[in-house]
């Protein structure tokens, strides 16, 4: 702040010195009376441009305000003259202004002037010292800097304050605190005046604490801060703390100073600018005060004054040729720009700091909260406010992750893409402003169109990719884009339409121009009188390059800045509430029957206009131009219904049973949606009427901390915060000049909420969109959730939900919408329990016709995204619905709403069975369906519910019919389940699903689980079936094990075997089926699995049988000594030992032809040799006897084994001896000592070990190192 230039010498301007009072406190009686009654007060009336005869001109704010600020009552003396004058000159007009205007201004008024342009709204100064803005009872609200303050003024350690001039001054002690305990209770001798325009009420405070306080308990030794103001025209223009605190706004010190002036501003010791009182002094005077000075402050001051005495005396200095000389205390340069303080370096480091962070939550919290307080700002209409997002939309576009992202081709993070979502819709409300000079928003356009050059600007759609192509292949990727012929709705605008709309088109542009000239045409289309912008797309007719510009994400705020205010018609609804308070003659365009005012626009555009109004402190007009919005929105819903009425009786749209359309060419798809906008219309308008609607309780509750402001983003969502907060409360606030007496701001609310959310819009393109969508959906759920129903609010749902039901395509839950409409799951299920107690019949309608999800219609083989099985179509479509899984989540939690709420009414259950059959395409979401109905059905405290546990067993059934031929992770708990719910179903239930068994599951399936459930004890003892009932389950058991044993024997004939021992001809029947197949379909793995279950069963020569078969399927080579099949091996030759000696022949001819391994044949062997107790144990008492007796070597079937063994060794012997490194030295002889057990085996084995060693030192005398191992073991 550049500080006024004051002269230097005594015979100055302002008269001679000694006419001026010099008293410390305020201004003599005698003075006041005589400036106060006359010429004082003419100077002040002078300046303001009005009559000096009395106080009659004065009607505004200041006439009924004592000295304080405080109103004038009874026993009160009214303020002078003087008082009423100041309070607004020093508001209002530079005090280098007043100077300029008069020779001699008297020092009384000059110290009214100085004494009412400090700040007077403690919110103010709350503004500037807190960037978020907890509710007062929060542990963060007690760390903000305001309520520190607050703490040090009320515990009196404020001290030394002087005023001089335009500069505050004084002395912030801050106690020091053992162990973390509070500051000391305020002093009992604070006191002072009230403030100067109403104070901050905070639960428990007190008004502040006297100039240097001595009550309350004492302190340790503390440190004091030196704090210095400087303001000007009611701002703070600079402030100077010694604390070391580095944050956007102010400390607690300043803080504690501030609200210390504003409460306590009579007590304040008050001077006029220093120049004045230099004025004051002769020559000896001045030179006494500038050595003292220089002596008080020597080691700072003294090289300045020697500075500047050495350029005083120099005749030329630059110094000497400019007049007069600078005063911080006389207040700002009439042309300095009028702002609050504001650390423009440490908001760039701020927020540059924040990015550097990432995305994490505290970090996104914080750039939320600077966000609030840029639209803070604007609703005090403070210039603070557009210079704060300036520097900070500076500072997004010098992220370095902004080029990152670019080079590798990667999209921006959610989180951070939503912060500039909302960086671009605040520039919209900055350059929406009403009052906006040219000037502005010519800076403003440079500004911003500069900004939108940078190459690593974000563009508009954050799922735009540029690209050129032929307008038929646009059509071929965007199916849903192409139509074929004009829009029925638009050839039916009337003449008077038409002419409406040519005068709109002249004064209106479209905020928000798109990527294609689809959204073009819909604003186009809303200035035909149809803001739904339910309008045909454009196309390039001639099928030539369409070429899509990119757009940043300021092109909106950029469009915005064409748009005017100087309409008539809406300078009218500003103005008025209803049109008969005004003469001005109205179109019948702009009225609807009832005679209130309509506003026909671009809804998006419109919508900001209200949010504008509203983010720059324009309540009531914003409140009007919504209450216009949303009686048009009302309007041309009527319309639309009527159309569509009309429309079916000339020509029938063919639908689906789902009342989709067939032809989407021949329907009308709104272009754009307002749920999921970047600048969320429906959200702004709800807002707006329902801050309207507020209790006046929960409007001041949290005082300073708790404002209403629009977040059209959502981030400031805070999850915790919100859970444990307490919901806002609403009451009906009638609309001011309405006649209906059920109209009121919150129905109005709730009905701008409800038709937004059923307006029928097709997908938007990517996934950010889709999901913003989904975001700003679940938002505005949960506030009119919030929101406790009464009979005028549900008189509003049932009207607005049977207007949706009849609207037609116009509307979401409509008839012969388009195909790729978003499914309304999640508004159906809130309208659904909103309606239920009062009008069940509506609500069940509302919620079967909102059970369809058009895009998979037609398409049966949709399965689980999850699972892999979606469908090629939704795949390879454009655009694609990344949010297909979250939406069928949706439909399922809305079906499982209903099944729950329908459970004792039969047609109902049955009605919404069928809807959940025929539109859940998802396998997963149906059996999380089944499986509530389940739960639903059987609750642990409470009567069973028959019918809707046949509901969930049908849903079962579903499930794994489609499932058996798809592959799904969760197949088996499905099966299980479904097992389960049949049992609880009962004993026909059981019999059904194994009767039915193929069409539900798979054989494994069916004799595995399904079956050996059903036939378990726990499952008899749960039906207590009696032995018929058990015998007929056995036997259809049975059955369905020897036809799945006959379709997957290798899977199922054991499982057949378990299920049909029990009755032979079963069993003997499942025998043979595994028989059969051993020989082309079976392994030996799962024969010999058999076969050791029928050995266990007592059955050996069958399992022997078994085994011969599985020992023709198994080789093993010289090497697979670890090879899976080994232990069958010896279990089958054990088997075969133990039943006989002819068997073990049968045996072992097998074995020498399949297993080449060495150590497994010595194995076999030696375990033949000698009997085996164990496997004997089961043998007949006369296999037992033979079983006893060794079996010789040199005999058969011993003899052909052992030759095969020995033979294996050689020729393991002489493979490895091919590869063998050293470091397998040691392995090889061991191998070698294994073989020569064997080799003694046979009569002359010694022999031959002993030529099989000579022949590897001569074929192998180059690995010296072996030979001499092989010859120190084995000579």
């Amino acid at each position: 702040m550049a500080a006024s230039r004051r002269p230097c010498c005594t015979s100055g301007r302002f008269g001679v010195p000694g006419s001026l009072s010099a008293s410390d406190n305020g201004v003599s009686g005698s003075s006041n009376s005589v400036v106060s009654g006359g010429g004082g007060a003419k100077m002040m009336m002078g300046l303001l441009g009005l009559s000096g005869s009395g106080s009659g001109g004065f009607s505004g704010s200041g006439s009924g305000m004592n000295s304080n600020g405080s109103s004038s009552g009874t026993g009160r003396t009214p303020d002078t003259l003087l008082d009423i004058c100041a309070r607004i000159v020093a508001q209002q007009i530079p005090f280098q202004r007043i100077e300029e205007r008069y020779d001699r201004i008297p020092e009384p008024v000059q110290r009214r002037v100085i004494f009412w342009s400090f700040p007077r709204n403690e919110r103010d100064i709350c503004m500037y010292s807190s960037l978020s803005r907890p509710s007062t009872n929060s542990v963060e609200y007690q760390n903000l800097p305001f309520h520190r303050g607050l703490k040090l003024l009320e515990s009196g350690c404020v001290d030394s304050v002087l005023q001089v001039g335009f500069h505050l001054s004084g002395t912030v002690t801050a106690p020091k605190t053992s162990g973390g305990s509070p500051l000391p209770p305020p002093s009992s001798s604070g006191g002072g005046g009230g403030a100067a325009g109403g104070g901050v009420v905070v639960p428990g405070g007190t008004t502040g604490g006297a100039v240097g306080g001595t009550g309350g308990p004492p302190v340790e030794t503390e440190k004091k801060y030196r704090v210095s103001v400087s303001f000007d025209r009611c701002k703070i223009t600079s402030v100077t703390c010694s604390c070391e605190a580095r944050d956007i706004f102010w400390c607690q010190h300043v803080v504690a100073l501030a609200l210390f002036r504003i409460r306590n501003a009579d007590t304040v010791r008050l001077r006029v600018p220093i120049s004045e009182t230099l004025l004051q002094m002769d020559r000896q005077q001045l030179q006494k005060f500038v050595q003292y000075l220089i002596s008080e402050h020597h080691t700072e001051v003294l090289p300045t004054a020697q500075k500047l005495a050495d350029e005083i005396l120099q005749q030329r200095s630059e110094i000497n040729r400019i007049p007069g000389a600078p005063d911080p205390t006389a207040g700002a340069s009439a042309d300095d720009e009028h702002s609050w303080h504001l650390d423009e370096e440490q908001v760039c480091e701020q927020v540059r700091s924040f990015l550097s962070q990432g995305g994490y939550y505290n970090v996104n919290k914080q750039l939320v909260s600077m966000f609030a307080k840029v639209r803070e700002m604007l609703r005090a209409r403070d210039s603070n406010g557009s210079r704060m997002l300036t520097l900070i939309t500076d500072q997004f576009l010098a992220d370095p992750r902004l080029f990152q992202w670019k080079t590798q081709g990667t999209p921006m993070t959610d989180k951070c893409r939503q912060l500039w979502d909302q960086l671009g819709a605040l520039w919209v409300c900055v350059v929406l402003n009403p009052h906006c000079n040219s000037s502005d928003k010519l800076h403003w356009r440079q500004m911003l169109e500069r900004w939108s050059q940078v190459d690593v600007c974000p563009p508009e759609d954050p799922d735009f990719r540029p690209q050129t192509s032929s307008g038929q292949e646009s059509n071929r990727l965007r199916p849903r884009r192409s139509v074929q012929g004009d829009d029925t709705t638009s050839s039916e605008s009337s003449d008077d339409d038409d002419e409406a709309s040519r005068d709109r088109r002249g004064r209106e542009a479209s905020l928000d121009h798109s990527l294609s000239n689809a959204n073009r045409n819909a604003a186009t289309a809303n200035n035909n009188n149809n803001v739904n912008n339910y309008v045909p797309i454009a196309r390039n007719a001639r099928g030539g390059p369409v070429t899509v510009r990119r757009r940043s994400v300021f092109h909106r705020a950029i469009d915005a800045i064409s748009l005017t205010w100087d309409n008539s018609h809406l300078k009218l609804i500003l103005a008025h509430d209803n049109l008969s308070a005004s003469n001005e003659p109205h179109s019948t365009n702009n009225i609807n029957p009832q005679g209130q005012p309509l506003w026909h626009e671009h809804v998006p555009t419109a919508c900001a206009r209200v949010d504008a109004l509203r983010s720059h402190g324009y309540t009531v007009e914003a409140l009007r131009l919504a209450v216009s919005i949303i009686r048009t929105l009302k309007q041309d819903q009527l319309q639309s219904q009527q159309r569509w009425d009309e429309q079916q009786s000339r020509s029938s749209v063919k639908c689906t049973g789902s009342s989709v359309a067939r032809n989407p060419a021949l329907v009308p798809s709104a272009a754009e949606g307002w749920i999921g906008h970047p600048l969320d219309p429906i959200g702004c308008l709800f807002d707006t009427l329902a801050e309207a609607s507020l209790v006046p309780d929960d409007q001041n509750r949290g005082g300073i901390s708790n404002q209403y402001y629009f977040d059209p983003i959502g981030l400031g969502a805070d999850g915790e915060q919100n859970a444990t907060a307490t919901p806002p409360r609403y009451q009906h606030v009638a609309v001011s000049g309405s006649r209906d007496r059920n109209e009121s701001y919150l129905t109005l609310a709730t009905e701008a909420a409800l038709i937004g959310l059923g307006q029928q819009r097709v997908m938007p393109a990517g996934l950010y969109s889709q999901e913003k969508a989904c975001k700003q959906e679940e938002r505005l759920l949960q506030k009119l959730q919030e929101m406790e129903l009464d009979a005028v609010l549900v008189a509003v749902l049932r009207k607005q939900s049977m207007l949706l039901l009849e609207s037609g395509p116009t509307s979401g839950l409509g008839s012969g919408i388009h195909p790729e409409s978003i499914p309304m799951h999640t508004y159906a299920k809130f309208l659904f329990l909103a309606l239920l107690p009062h009008d069940t019949e509506l609500a069940y309608r509302v919620g079967l016709r909102a059970m369809r999800l058009p895009i998979l219609e037609d398409h049966e083989d949709v399965d689980d995204p999850v699972n892999g099985n979606v469908s090629s179509l939704v795949l390879s479509r454009y655009p694609r619905w990344f949010t297909l899984g979250h939406i069928e989540a949706q439909q399922c939690a809305l079906a499982s709403t209903m099944l729950s709420a329908a459970k004792g009414d039969i047609q109902r259950l049955r009605k919404v069975l069928e809807s959940a059959q025929h539109n859940i395409h998802s396998s997963s979401h149906l059996f999380k369906l089944a499986q509530d109905a389940f739960r639903f059905a059987t609750p642990q405290d409470g009567p069973r519910h028959p019918t809707l546990l046949n509901v969930a067993f049908e849903l079962g059934l579903q499930v794994m019919r489609m499932t058996l031929s798809s592959v799904n992770w969760r197949r088996r708990e499905m099966v299980r389940w479904l097992v389960t719910c049949a049992t609880e179903v009962g004993f026909e239930a059981l019999l059904s699903i194994m009767h039915n068994w193929y069409q539900l599951f798979t054989p494994t399936e069916a004799t595995g689980p399904v079956a050996s459930t059903i036939m378990s004890h726990s499952t008899v003892m749960r039906l207590n079936l009696n032995y018929v009932q058990q015998e007929e389950l056995s036997n259809c058991a049975r059955t369905l094990a020897l036809q799945c044993a006959t379709k997957d024997p290798p899977n199922c004939a054991l499982n057949a075997l378990n299920l049909c021992e029990s009755a032979p001809i079963s069993f003997e029947t499942a025998y043979q089926i595994v028989i059969d197949a051993a020989s082309h379909i079976m392994t030996s793995m799962q024969l010999f699995t058999i076969a050791r279950y029928m050995e266990h069963r007592g059955y050996p020569h069958r399992a022997y049988k078994l085994a011969l078969l599985a020992m023709k399927n198994v080789h093993l080579a010289y090497n697979q000594d670890t090879h899976a099949a080994i232990n069958d091996i010896h279990w089958a030759c054990a088997l075969s030992h133990s039943l006989g000696k002819t068997e073990l022949s049968t045996m072992i001819p097998l074995l020498v032809k399949n297993v080449q391994c060495a150590t497994v044949l010595s194995d076999v062997l030696r375990r033949c040799a000698v009997s085996a107790p164990g496997v004997a144990s089961a043998c007949p008492p006369e296999a037992k006897r033979r079983c006893v007796k060794p079996l010789p070597y040199d005999k058969a079937p011993l003899k052909h084994l052992l030759d095969a063994a020995i033979a294996a060794y050689v020729n393991t012997t002489h493979s490895r001896l091919t590869h063998i490194s050293p470091r397998h030295y040691g392995d090889f002889i061991d191998f070698l000592a294994k073989a020569r057990e064997t080799f003694l085996l046979a009569h002359d084995g010694l022999m031959q070990f002993g030529q099989l060693i000579e022949n590897m030192k001569v074929a192998y005398k180059g690995k010296k190192k072996l030979m001499f191992l092989v010859k120190e073991r084995f000579g």
